[in-house]
């Protein structure tokens, strides 16, 4: 049968329908492909503008937080100079292990706590205990210190184990080495970690910028001078890597370094007036000797013994060292130079001889006999009997000086004691004690320092509740009663009538220079009054000082023997004074003795003036011996010629 041809006519049109149905669906399907195409693109272009433009900076500071690291470069600490330019106090580097919070990942703390207490010797919960404690004062990308001053070799083994110490690092900071150590611990004194309380008056100085865990001066002129040694802390940028180690300096600000101190003090004279003194302390409690310039008030030296190596603390202290210190006899922390004060005995009659001079009480030709001691009558009878070492027979104030006689000295404090004619009085005798610097700190360039204590009436009646005695002048007279001195202030007084009457502050800091060896700071003696005693009764009292290191008769017929005489040293004339003074009972029942002796030489043109105080020693021949030696070292006098 044939095929009709309309059949195939009717196929293709069919066909053609369909295919053109196909091309519109997927000219469709293009349209809508490029259409979410561009639509995506549009929205990656606008999230790329999101990111790149609009907060673009934004994101590159959070990658630069990722990677940078800002801190402080702390500033060479200023280092310290004897007078002579030798080398006291310097910086040495040191290794702190630390760990950076930020680094050490949380489920990881309990390893590295452990291993790295091994290394240390410290426990793996004495690490964390540290940990936690110094974490609370620094951020999260600044190292906690864990343990300072570790040796070489350990920093090396924690800096090759890195990788199994996750934020563990190895900081290298300076540290103070005192190179002379217990010889001058007492004025260097010593730096250590910043207290807490120190940290919050410091916090906001802007230009020192203290952390939480710095190191301060905490004694001495390291105290003292703390603004001057620090310096001003520069600035590093640098990058870090993900366990937060240094990998690389962006930028840099450089610190400037502290200035440096030249001291008043003379290193070696402070060395021999330590081995001198350092011969008797066993045989007494202890022992502080001070040589100044009376012409300016430098310190040329200042040794108090028993002392400390201050090295001790620089390097953190133990708690053995530190209980070992703290249960010594006659606290060696303590300068008791100028933090401990005295009655000074006999010392104090150069006092009572100027006001009694420049008040008109005596004159240098006044007699007055000693029996052997004064009796004082009582107000309704009876009465009392003051004791004098000796018997003196007849004394002038030369004489008096010489011999130390108590007898002239309680007449000059307190009057005759029938009112034939009257004495000083406590008012005035209190008043020249403070013209003289007693009763208040001299002003030393030093932490600790006492004021001492000068009573009177008003002082007795508030304090002990009771009223001024007459007797209380008399013994008041001759160094005892309530009255308290320092050692330094002794000295002080004595330079003033070297000096013929000015009274200058003790000063050991002679110039600051900085790192280039400028002078910024130079030294100024500083007065800080005239003595209110005209020039001929100093030259009186100074005659008085010379007697004391000889034997003889005075001008004015008084027989004396000095009470120093056996410490004169031929060669250099010396003028001074013993003083002894009653101390605590001991186990005995007895009342031990601190012996004084303070002179100057020489005598017509003095260039250094010396203290010993001996506490709890024998009398003060014993310091008066121990002046003399100090003056040969000094005047390079042979011991042949002594």
């Amino acid at each position: 049968m044939d095929e009709d041809p309309r059949d195939f006519g009717e196929v293709g049109e069919e066909d053609d329908e369909e295919q053109s149905g196909q091309s519109v669906r997927l000219s469709r399907r293009l349209f809508l492909f490029k259409f979410a195409s561009l639509v995506g693109v549009g929205l990656v272009v606008r999230q790329l503008w999101q990111l790149q433009v609009v907060s673009g900076s934004q994101y590159r500071q959070f990658a630069d937080e990722n990677r940078l690291r800002q801190s402080a470069v702390k500033a060479p600490r200023g280092v310290m100079y004897d007078r002579n330019g030798v080398l006291l106090v310097r910086n040495v580097p040191s290794y702190t292990v630390a760990i950076v919070p930020a680094a050490l990942p949380d489920a990881q703390q309990k390893t590295v706590f452990a291993k790295l207490g091994s290394l240390l010797a410290m426990s793996a919960t004495k690490v964390r205990t540290t940990f936690d404690k110094n974490r609370l004062k620094v951020g999260e990308y600044t190292p906690v210190p864990i343990k300072a001053q570790v040796s070489t070799e350990i920093a090396f083994r924690i800096e090759e184990s890195h990788l199994d110490l996750p934020g563990v690092t190895v900081v290298v900071e300076p540290t103070r080495e005192y190179r002379d150590g217990p010889l001058a611990s007492h004025i260097v004194g010593y730096i250590g970690r910043i207290s807490e309380e120190q940290y919050e008056a410091r916090k906001n100085d802007s230009q020192r910028r203290y952390d939480a865990n710095d190191q301060i001066g905490q004694t001495g002129l390291e105290l003292i001078y703390e603004d001057e040694l620090r310096g001003l802390p520069g600035e590093k940028l640098f990058e870090v890597d993900s366990s937060e180690r240094e990998v690389g300096v962006v930028s840099s600000v450089e610190a400037q370094p502290g200035h440096n101190l030249v001291l008043s003090l003379d290193l070696e004279l402070q060395r021999a007036v330590s081995d001198i003194l350092v011969k008797g302390i066993k045989n007494w409690g202890a022992i502080t000797g001070i040589a100044m310039n009376p012409n300016n008030g430098q310190i040329l030296a200042m040794v108090d013994l028993p002392t400390y190596d201050n090295n001790l603390f620089a390097r953190g202290i133990s708690e053995r060292d530190l209980n070992d210190l703290l249960s010594t006899p006659y606290f060696p922390l303590i300068n008791k130079a100028i933090s401990s004060a005295f009655p000074p005995g006999s010392t104090f009659k150069i006092v009572s001889s100027c006001g009694s001079l420049q008040a008109g009480v005596v004159t240098p030709s006044t007699i007055i006999n000693c029996p052997g001691g004064m009796f004082l009558p009582g107000a309704y009878g009876g009465g009392a009997y003051l004791k004098c070492w000796a018997a003196h027979g007849n004394q002038d104030l030369v004489a008096g000086l010489a011999n130390s006689c108590d007898t002239y000295f309680y007449h000059l404090a307190g009057g005759e004691p029938h009112d034939r004619w009257p004495g000083l009085g406590p008012e005035r005798l209190a008043d020249y004690c403070r013209a003289f610097g007693l009763g208040s700190p001299s002003g030393i360039d030093l932490p600790g320092e006492v004021g001492g204590l000068v009573p009177d009436p008003q002082w007795k009646l508030e304090n002990i509740k009771e009223q001024w005695y007459r007797g209380d002048t008399y013994i008041m007279g001759i160094g005892q009663s309530f009255l308290q001195v320092t050692p330094l202030q002794m000295l002080q007084a004595l330079s003033a009538i070297a000096n013929d009457g000015t009274l200058y502050r003790p000063q050991l800091v002679m110039e600051i220079r900085d790192g280039d060896g400028k002078v910024v700071r130079p030294f100024r003696p500083e007065v800080i009054r005239e003595l209110p005693v005209e020039k001929q009764h100093l030259a009186a009292v100074r005659e008085g000082l010379r007697a004391n290191m000889l034997y003889g008769k005075t001008r004015y017929g008084a027989d004396y023997w000095g009470t120093a005489w056996d410490s004169e040293v031929k060669g250099v004339e010396i003028a001074g004074k013993t003083g002894t003074a009653e101390s605590v009972l001991n186990e005995k029942g007895q009342y031990d003795t601190h012996g004084w002796f303070v002179g100057y030489a020489p005598y017509k043109k003095p260039e250094i003036a010396v203290l010993v105080f001996v506490q709890n020693g024998k009398g003060p021949q014993h310091a008066a011996h121990l002046v003399a030696d100090i003056m040969r070292y000094y005047f390079k006098i042979p011991a042949e010629k002594a």
